[in-house]
């Protein structure tokens, strides 16, 4: 039995904690929302770039981290991902419309991720999020956008 997209928005914020395991709970999480309001058309893609955000997320803070998942009315899923270090990685930061040229050898492990969701997403942006609680840095969200039939890029 298929559910049917409500046609107004919804949202979905999930909480993770820095543990190695936080990028499988995330996909797990985005298959269950996204099968529940029949999305399947964009649940590989939101899959792939929410394990890329969540695992660097992990990798490259000491912190928590939160995904939110946001269905919105026009078909399109825009999905943000915070962490606690705000410093914001090419492509988020790269001005809108330059492609990059990927420097990363074909057999190694790491370094793409963020270069799929420049290629996957139809759009794509990140924000520094200031001084955060008791002058600690507050940051960042990391977001993208796939579905519906909004333009390639930022």
């Amino acid at each position: 039995m298929v559910t049917v997209a409500p046609c107004r928005p919804w949202v979905y914020a999930l909480r993770l904690p820095h543990d190695p395991r936080a990028a499988h709970v995330a996909r797990v999480t985005v298959r269950a929302v996204l099968r529940s309001h029949g999305r399947e058309e964009v649940l590989d893609t939101a899959e792939l770039l929410v394990s890329e955000l969540v695992s660097n997320a992990y990798l490259h803070t000491e912190g928590p981290a939160s995904l939110r998942l946001t269905g919105l009315a026009d078909g399109r899923l825009r999905v943000g991902v915070w962490d606690s270090d705000p410093r914001i990685p090419a492509p988020f930061g790269d001005p809108a419309g330059e492609r990059l040229v990927s420097s990363v050898p074909g057999d190694v492990e790491h370094g793409r991720g963020l270069l799929l969701v420049r290629e996957y997403a139809n759009a794509w942006g990140g924000w520094p999020l200031g001084d955060g609680l008791l002058g600690r840095g507050g940051g960042k969200l990391l977001w993208f956008e796939v579905g519906g039939h909004g333009p390639r890029g930022r």
